[in-house]
């Protein structure tokens, strides 16, 4: 049977990160990819310049169009702006039973514009978290999210990691990309099991997208049935390929993306 993965996320018409990256690594990694559209943003290699917010009741009828046809495998979720939105989306997760979901609680994007309004971030917290098979927060995320200090070194990424474990996540990716160093370092914790997945820190400016890109790579792993840390180990192996071979394109005059298809072209 064909694995296919949803993707609950804003659109970039920039086609760097949001959907548009999502489904380029669901079709990279051998997954049919379904969507979902948050908000459409006006958006490319510079920065966003306008954000449109589709309407909380759409949403639930895209969701339910795509699951009652769909044999979805996993889902991976992204842009979600309003606190209605993220009401709308955990109430179709419930309705259509997802069991593998996957958060990415985007908040901010690369060129620093906010995307998710600070009312929303209680209703992330309460209500869709504990939905979520893992979450995968940046180190700003992570520290939004816990009302805390951006964590400074891998510690205080791991104690963080277990603070929103302890505070209901089944699981949690804490990205290093902000971090500085060598060394690129995420850790996966799962109740009391960390693991370290480590790659050479890769010096480009073209990083637009990679935290979209590592979770629905981590959601295609799921979808064909990986365990969550091959699925992790798998996501965390493609990203780091296509962030190093991000410099082949020339895309924009800002921040360009990743490149999805490096394996190919």
């Amino acid at each position: 049977m064909t694995a296919i993965a949803l993707t609950i996320a804003g659109s970039d018409s920039g086609g760097g990160a949001g959907i548009q990256a999502d489904l380029k690594t669901f079709s990279a990694l051998g997954v049919y990819g379904a969507s979902v559209i948050t908000a459409l943003t006006a958006q490319n290699t510079l920065g966003v310049q306008g954000i449109f917010d589709v309407p909380a009741d759409f949403i639930a009828a895209q969701m339910d169009s795509v699951f009652s046809d769909l044999k979805v495998g996993a889902v991976k979720i992204g842009m979600l702006s309003q606190p209605a939105v993220i009401e709308t989306v955990a109430a179709g997760l419930k309705r259509h039973g997802a069991s593998r979901v996957v958060l990415d609680p985007v908040m901010v994007s690369a060129s620093g514009h906010r995307l998710l309004n600070p009312d929303a971030v209680d209703a992330l917290r309460r209500v869709l978290i504990p939905l979520a098979t893992v979450i995968t927060p940046n180190l700003p995320e992570a520290a939004v999210l816990l009302d805390r200090p951006v964590a400074r070194n891998e510690e205080e990424m791991l104690d963080q990691g277990r603070m929103l474990v302890a505070g209901g996540a089944r699981a949690v990716v804490m990205k290093g990309g902000h971090a500085e160093g060598p060394v690129s370092a995420d850790l996966l914790i799962v109740g009391d099991k960390v693991v370290r997945l480590e790659s050479a820190r890769i010096a480009t400016r073209n990083s637009h997208g990679t935290g979209c890109t590592l979770s629905s790579a981590i959601a295609a792993g799921l979808a064909k049935g990986l365990e969550l840390g091959h699925a992790v180990a798998e996501a965390k192996d493609y990203v780091t390929k296509a962030i190093a071979a991000s410099d082949r394109l020339e895309i924009g005059a800002g921040h360009g993306p990743t490149h999805h298809f490096h394996a190919w072209w």
